[in-house]
């Protein structure tokens, strides 16, 4: 390989590097938010719960179920995919898809 196309893979590497860790700071803010909210709500309920009122209500957890589960596929599509199809995976994908295209040249182009 020559300097030029190391230097290219170096900044397709960079710039894959990048998104992901914005996308895990999108996700840790995601998940900052829900707790905040969900324990300002819990603590409200507590507060204001009449003593016949059971606390352990579908009422009482539904915003952090359903969230929850919004929640969760943020995870999995922040972190699950490399559970899923792996880092490997996506390293020898580039690396077949980079040879295919250094002995097909310029069709891409």
């Amino acid at each position: 390989m020559n300097s030029m196309e190391n230097s290219l893979e170096e900044q397709i590497k960079a710039d894959k590097v990048r998104k992901k860790v914005k996308a895990m700071q999108g996700f840790y803010k995601h998940l900052i938010a829900y707790l905040t909210v969900n324990i300002f709500l819990l603590i409200i309920k507590l507060i204001n719960i009449e003593s016949d009122e059971n606390f352990f209500t579908w009422a009482t957890f539904s915003t952090a179920i359903c969230w929850g589960v919004g929640l969760f596929f943020h995870w999995y599509g922040v972190f699950g995919a490399d559970i899923v199809l792996g880092k490997s995976w996506e390293e020898r994908k580039i690396k077949e898809m980079m040879e295919k295209k250094n002995t097909t040249k310029n069709t891409w182009e």
